[in-house]
C-alpha cells in the first residue's frame, strides 16, 4: 500500500474507534447519571411515620400492610397543634424521577385526623422507594421517604 492509503486507513480505523466509544458512552450515560441510592426516612410497613413541621406533629400512616404498589391504599395524617384553615393533600411520586401528578385529596375524619385513598403505581425501572409529600395548606409541607412491595 502507498502512503496514502495507509493513512486513509489509519485515519478509518480511528474514526470506527471514536464511533464505537460514543456510542458506549451514549449507551453508559444513564446509568452514571443516576442518583445515588435514595435513603428511606421512615418503615411504613412497621407502623406510622412523623415529621415535625412549624412546631406541629404530622403523623402519616398508610394501610393495609405491607403497603403494595397497584392496591387502593388509604392514607391517614394527623397533625397536633390549632385547626388547619384548609384539608391537607398528598403527592405521592419517586425520588430523583419526573412523574404525572399523584395527588390523594383528604378529608377529615375527626379534628386533626384525615384520611383519603390512593394507588402507588408500579415502577417500570423496578425501583420501590417512593415519598408522600404532606402539606399543610400556608405551613409547609413535611415529606416521608419509604418503601412499597412489588
Amino acid at each position: 500500500m502507498d502512503p496514502a492509503s495507509n493513512r486513509c486507513l489509519a485515519m478509518a480505523r480511528v474514526a470506527l474507534g471514536a464511533a464505537i466509544f460514543l456510542a458506549l458512552a451514549a449507551a453508559a450515560a444513564p446509568a452514571l447519571a443516576q442518583n445515588p441510592e435514595v435513603r428511606t426516612t421512615c418503615n411504613i410497613h412497621q407502623g406510622p411515620c412523623s415529621a415535625e413541621l412549624a412546631g406541629r406533629n404530622v403523623e402519616l400512616d398508610i394501610s393495609p400492610k405491607p403497603v403494595k404498589a397497584m392496591e387502593e391504599l388509604e392514607f391517614r395524617v394527623t397533625i397536633s397543634g390549632d385547626r388547619l384553615s384548609a384539608a391537607p393533600y398528598i403527592d405521592l411520586g419517586m425520588p430523583a424521577m419526573k412523574m404525572g401528578p399523584n395527588r390523594v385529596e383528604m378529608v377529615q375524619q375527626k379534628e386533626n385526623t384525615w384520611t383519603g385513598k390512593g394507588v402507588i403505581v408500579r415502577c417500570p425501572s423496578g425501583k420501590t422507594t417512593w415519598f408522600a409529600r404532606v402539606t399543610l395548606p400556608e405551613t409547609g409541607t413535611a415529606e416521608f421517604v419509604f418503601d412499597v412491595v412489588y
